[in-house]
């Protein structure tokens, strides 16, 4: 049973990286079949906050915050930022390049919410290990990034001609979209995306230090706000009433999907795994999912993949890694200084009370004792 508990977390860090293949594989597929990304960003969102809404009032009404105007501020600068703005941003690069490109940049969210906590001078890079480990690694996802945008390389052939997601996959996508401006962009856009949602996570923290007990019910929130700032985005981009509608295809399975499996069991999960095991075990299983993507996307999606985008998230997966470790190293190091400073407060401390507590000697006896060796005939011999 214990062997069974220990490796508990570890298959449930392989099913949160299934389930997010599933959403750019999924994702991907309705953009291929024409689906409008900014209305897809709303249904996400809508059906996240459907599902979120009632768990939220049942589980944390009690704990709710009154609400303010600055309390709202925060909440709608979080939404635009995390759940808005950068999902946007993020679909309209998975729709310009491929689902392993998108696979590979998420990886590199560590290590730019690493790189944003370093400009807010909230993380330090020492002359030490564990500093250049962390600046190696995001010279290496910075370079992974430059791979995938500039340099495409050798092809590979899809290995499955018979796709699972039919329309619009394949070559034809890669001819819509593979002119090398777009996939520039698209890749610029997917950064952009992740550096937004990692500006959201070093804010998220600023909000769950003042409300701590109230993380289920402020992402709850984001949502909603984050479901009418999509509607307002997707109602000024796409007037045709025919591009709203959603019918039995692949787009509303990843509507769907996104916001059963990625926001209700993905988050739960995430969530249980970060408790038993921390950020830093969770972030390390990020590469199965690039795994996951490449063989599915040739398998499903009967996608072109190019020896530059395999390249470039190795290398971002190296720099993930680079930093992690440089990260795990400066923490043992610090408990260590911390436990040894504290052992010799400690000792110190037992010392003193030790020496307080010691009888003083007393003078008259010692006077006494002096006189007795002199008038004592050995010691005169």
């Amino acid at each position: 049973m214990q062997t069974m508990d220990s490796k508990t977390p570890y298959i449930v860090v392989i099913v949160i990286e299934v389930i997010y293949t599933g959403l750019y594989i999924i994702s991907k597929a309705a953009f291929n079949q024409g689906m409008n990304t900014f209305i897809f960003s709303f249904y996400r969102q809508a059906a996240a906050s459907v599902l979120l809404l009632p768990l939220a009032i049942i589980l944390e009404r009690r704990n709710a915050p009154p609400m303010s105007l600055r309390l709202f501020i925060k909440l709608f600068l979080c939404a635009l930022l995390g759940n808005t703005g950068s999902l946007n941003l993020y679909n309209m690069g998975l729709k310009y390049t491929s689902s392993t490109v998108a696979s590979a940049t998420t990886s590199s969210i560590p290590v730019v919410t690493f790189f944003l906590a370093l400009l807010l001078r909230q993380e330090v890079i020492r002359l030490s290990s564990s500093g250049v480990a962390k600046a190696a690694g995001v010279g290496l996802s910075l370079a992974g990034v430059l791979v995938i945008a500039l340099y495409a390389g050798p092809a590979i052939s899809p290995l499955n001609h018979h796709r699972a997601f039919a329309g619009g996959g394949g070559h034809e996508a890669s001819s819509e979209s593979g002119t090398r401006t777009r996939w520039i962009e698209g890749t610029l856009l997917m950064v952009v995306a992740n550096a937004m949602w990692s500006l959201w996570i070093v804010l998220m923290a600023f909000l769950l230090n003042e409300h701590p007990n109230s993380k289920l019910l402020a992402t709850t929130l984001q949502s909603v706000i984050s479901t009418a700032q999509s509607l307002a985005l997707a109602a000024a981009v796409e007037r045709d009433p025919a591009a709203w509608r959603l019918r039995l295809d692949t787009g509303l399975l990843a509507v769907v999907y996104s916001g059963v499996a990625v926001t209700g069991v993905s988050c739960y999960l995430q969530a249980w795994c970060i408790e038993k095991k921390g950020p830093v075990f969770l972030a390390m299983g990020s590469p199965l999912s690039i795994v996951f993507t490449i063989f599915c996307s040739l398998f499903l999606l009967g996608e072109i993949e190019h020896l530059g985008s395999i390249v470039g998230g190795i290398l971002m997966v190296a720099g993930l890694y680079s930093v992690l470790w440089g990260k795990n190293k400066e923490h043992k190091t610090l408990t260590l200084t911390t436990a040894t400073a504290t052992a010799t407060a400690t000792v110190a401390a037992v010392q003193q009370q030790e020496a307080a507590a010691a009888p003083a000697p007393d003078a008259d006896s010692g006077n006494e004792l002096q006189q007795r060796r002199l008038a004592s005939p050995e010691q005169q011999v």
